[in-house]
């Protein structure tokens, strides 16, 4: 099936909460699924300003729009967005007698079970509870508020931090009204780095974001680190085979949670190693039909579709195409970036969004295979590798040295580290050159294993603050429900227990992962390099939107001209000494930023 993606209207998103609810016996995985766009906040200190607006308040709080739940006694209030599915799918029991006993005319299932959990044993729940959430705990006795984010990040937590007034949000842009627009001058240096802001700053210097993993009292800053990854090697006498047959049982498991019942499901489907083992496993325990989405970018360009089309004739999937022309791409990607939380410099961000309109067509839920690379050894930790390969054993524990770790790695993004000293205004560089990274502590841990210290770093922070909430944001903008399988809690702390040498072998990426899914797959498929998603960018720029972006970013009242250098923007544009093809990549860096500021200064 052929679809031409072209003049799709901008969705428009309305303010609801849709639940399914599977009757039986047992809670089952999928029962609590939250598909639409998160639109609540709250406010403590002094909620007197919101003038009625509230649809909930008490002394010191007040709430707006949000999914709400009390505990049992009316101490504990709780606030957000969870979906417990799987969890409450070992725990059905126990989980159906604390949805039912709870009274509440607010309340939803998933936050009425957390309330009640959290009275009785308090924030020790939170290292038990396994799924995709961000809410905060009241305490209307202590008139304490505590704000708590899953572990690997998959739905986002963002508050202010100044005044004696708070706000809290699962959008960014939410909070808006409420800080003022001055910029984070180390963010925008890292995001220009990653093509995305990693940790827990925001672009904003008034909102910070809640890092995964952690329950934070907002009242003094105190920050519990819940779930923490660490490397915790099992069996590493075994063989490869035998760590790729336990992986293989943990992968059933985690794709069988995220399949509904009695309808079919969608999987993103690129054709490379990650996107087909999540297929042909959705395609093995799934009973009901499923369907599989590629894309391209027109005939004349390079694509993926030969592998993507074998797998989906392989695994006996109801295969879709869509076509996304260069055209497309750009007049998409204002409302793209609306969508999104923070801007994300990563091309598939307009692709993501046309698939997942596509896919809501056929189904409510979808599959990606997100998460491979970070947790099993994927190709862009090779330039990491080489440099500590090369390192004298002298130089590991030297400051300079883990300068030279951190530089690398900015570089191994591929992105504009080593253009900053140019490309940012003169007085900013000189204020954030300095600045340490996020990304110093994990690089420097000696503790973990050099990869696996890679992996940690992909996993914390491009896994939460760029693919996790990217993938979710697009798929809940179409009414749709995301999952990341390779990305769940248990497969994430399932990979730090296998030995670095089964992950990435020598020249061989993701062995164990191959392993795991041998007998699933085409030969083509498990043999093939990773390609990454080709889009089209060096293309467009060249070819297609020059005119356009010169007239976005060489502006003088660009929302980017106060820091950056158009000067050095200008000479991309016109391609001068573009020797490894990657001024395409950094003019969508740019453009992805500028339109995300215009949307939300």
């Amino acid at each position: 099936m052929k679809i031409t993606w072209a003049d799709a209207n901008a969705f428009q998103m309305l303010p609801k909460f849709a639940f399914r609810f599977r009757q039986s016996q047992q809670i089952q995985p999928t029962q609590l699924t939250q598909t639409a766009v998160p639109n609540w906040r709250l406010v403590v200190g002094q909620p007197h300003s919101l003038n009625g607006e509230f649809t909930w308040r008490d002394a010191g709080i007040a709430v707006v729009n949000a999914p709400i739940a009390f505990s049992p006694s009316q101490r504990f209030v709780v606030i957000g967005n969870a979906d417990l599915s799987s969890y409450m799918r070992s725990n059905s029991a126990h989980a159906a007698s604390s949805v039912q006993g709870t009274k509440a005319a607010l309340s939803d299932p998933a936050l009425s079970f957390i309330a009640q959990e959290w009275e009785e044993r308090g924030p020790a729940i939170l290292g038990d509870l396994c799924g995709m959430f961000a809410f905060s705990v009241w305490d209307r006795d202590q008139q304490d508020l505590r704000l708590v984010r899953d572990p690997v990040g998959a739905y986002p937590l963002y508050y202010t931090t100044t005044g004696a007034t708070r706000w809290i949000a699962p959008r960014l842009a939410l909070l808006n009204p409420f800080h003022s627009k001055e910029l984070d001058g180390v963010a925008l240096r890292d995001y220009l780095c990653c093509a995305f802001v990693p940790g827990e700053q925001t672009l904003w210097k008034q909102v910070h974001k809640l890092r995964p993993g952690v329950c934070l009292q907002l009242k003094t800053g105190a920050a519990q680190t819940y779930w923490r990854l660490q490397e915790s090697i099992e069996a590493a006498d075994q063989p490869l085979e035998w760590h790729g047959r336990r992986l293989r049982s943990h992968l059933e498991t985690v794709v069988q949670d995220c399949l509904p019942e009695a309808e079919p499901v969608g999987v993103y489907l690129s054709g490379g190693l990650d996107s087909s083992c999540i297929t042909a496993l959705a395609a093995q325990l799934h009973n009901h039909p499923v369907h599989t989405y590629s894309i391209h970018f027109g005939q004349d360009l390079p694509n993926e579709l030969a592998f993507s089309s074998l797998v989906a004739e392989h695994c006996q999937t109801q295969h879709h195409i869509l076509e996304i022309s260069p055209s497309t791409l750009w007049r998409r990607l204002p409302e793209t970036l609306a969508q999104l939380d923070e801007p994300i410099g990563d091309p598939l961000t307009v692709p993501n969004l046309i698939l997942a309109e596509a896919a809501q067509q056929s189904v409510r839920a979808i599959l990606n295979g997100e998460g491979g690379d970070p947790c099993f050894g994927g190709p862009k930790n090779q330039p990491m590798l080489l440099n500590r390969l090369y390192a004298s054993s002298a130089e590991v524990d030297t400051s300079d040295h883990l300068k030279d770790w951190v530089s690398t790695y900015l570089l191994s993004f591929q992105k504009c580290a080593a253009d900053l000293p140019n490309l940012l205004q003169p007085d900013l560089w000189r204020l954030v050159q300095a600045e340490p990274s996020v990304f110093a502590s994990d690089l420097q841990d000696s503790s973990t294993s050099y990869l696996n210290r890679l992996m940690r770093l992909n996993i914390r922070f491009k896994g939460a603050d760029q693919i996790l909430t990217k993938v979710n944001n697009l798929t809940r903008a179409a009414d749709l429900m995301g999952w990341s399988p390779l990305f769940d809690p248990r497969i994430v702390a399932l990979s730090m227990t296998i030995p670095p040498t089964y992950k990435l072998a020598g020249a061989e990426e993701k062995a164990v992962l191959k392993a795991a899914v041998a007998d699933l797959l085409p030969e083509e498929i498990l043999r093939r390099p990773k390609s990454g998603m080709l889009v089209p960018v060096q293309y467009g720029f060249r070819q297609v939107w020059r005119a356009e972006t010169k007239a976005l970013l060489l502006n003088r009242k660009a929302a980017i001209a106060p820091y950056l250098n158009q000067t050095l923007i200008r000479q991309w544009l016109a391609y001068e000494g573009d020797i490894w093809g990657r001024y395409g990549v950094k003019l969508w860096l740019l453009t992805s930023l500028e339109l995300w500021l215009r949307a939300n200064l």
